[in-house]
């Protein structure tokens, strides 16, 4: 149950979107269905449209105090928490997040504010992933596709859950995992690409008769 202003209004707003339409419904009936008035609302949300939408702000924060935070050993666990961030605070929610998403593809400027917001995001993961690879070989490059794949990724499952395509949360979280696995093997770069190559030797053999053996088996010269 809503305690704060803030919630009360949030939750006012969404019963009154869905009982007369978002159009029809004025910020003076927010306030006073919320039981505060105009000011009280102004104070919170500088327009009509913000009362929907995700508090990205704080979101970004907390992904940008997570990514700031982390060590050359730990990238790929904190790229994953980091977009564990924003999927929890999703499916914490609910029902309010998936009648955002149904509200944002009726209503034009809350879709481009939605669209909007993803950059951001892709931004924001960029500035951190660019800070670990641009002095690696093909790093910029790297890095860009790395922070775009992370948040496609994200978004990819989240979109099926919204639509209730997935209704569980551990199932979210299991395919959101999966999805990161794909993104992150760019972060690994191009030798994690293909399969691992084994060669067994015995001890008899020399150092270049063992070479010749590896590069037979890498299928070089």
């Amino acid at each position: 149950m809503p305690t704060t202003s803030r919630e009360r209004l949030v939750a006012a707003a969404f019963e009154l979107f869905a009982g007369q339409g978002y159009d029809a419904t004025t910020v003076d009936e927010i306030a006073t269905r919320a039981g505060t008035g105009r000011s009280t609302f102004f104070r919170h949300f500088p327009t009509k449209d913000d009362v929907v939408l995700p508090d990205h702000e704080a979101l970004l924060r907390r992904v940008d105090e997570r990514l700031a935070t982390a060590s050359s050993a730990g990238l790929e666990v904190a790229l994953r928490e980091a977009a564990g961030i924003v999927l929890e605070h999703y499916l914490a929610e609910g029902e309010t997040a998936r009648t955002r998403y149904r509200l944002a593809s009726s209503v034009p400027a809350i879709r481009d504010r939605e669209v909007a917001s993803v950059q951001r995001y892709v931004r924001l993961f960029g500035k951190h992933v660019h800070r670990w690879l641009d002095t690696e070989p093909d790093g910029p490059l790297r890095a860009e596709l790395v922070a775009s794949a992370i948040v496609i990724g994200h978004n990819h499952v989240l979109r099926q859950w919204l639509r209730g395509a997935v209704d569980d949360a551990d199932t979210t979280r299991t395919l959101v995992d999966r999805a990161l696995d794909h993104a992150l093997a760019v972060l690994r770069g191009p030798a994690a690409a293909g399969a691992p190559t084994i060669v067994i030797t015995g001890g008899e053999r020399d150092v270049e008769q063992v070479v010749q053996q590896v590069r037979a088996a890498l299928g070089r010269p």
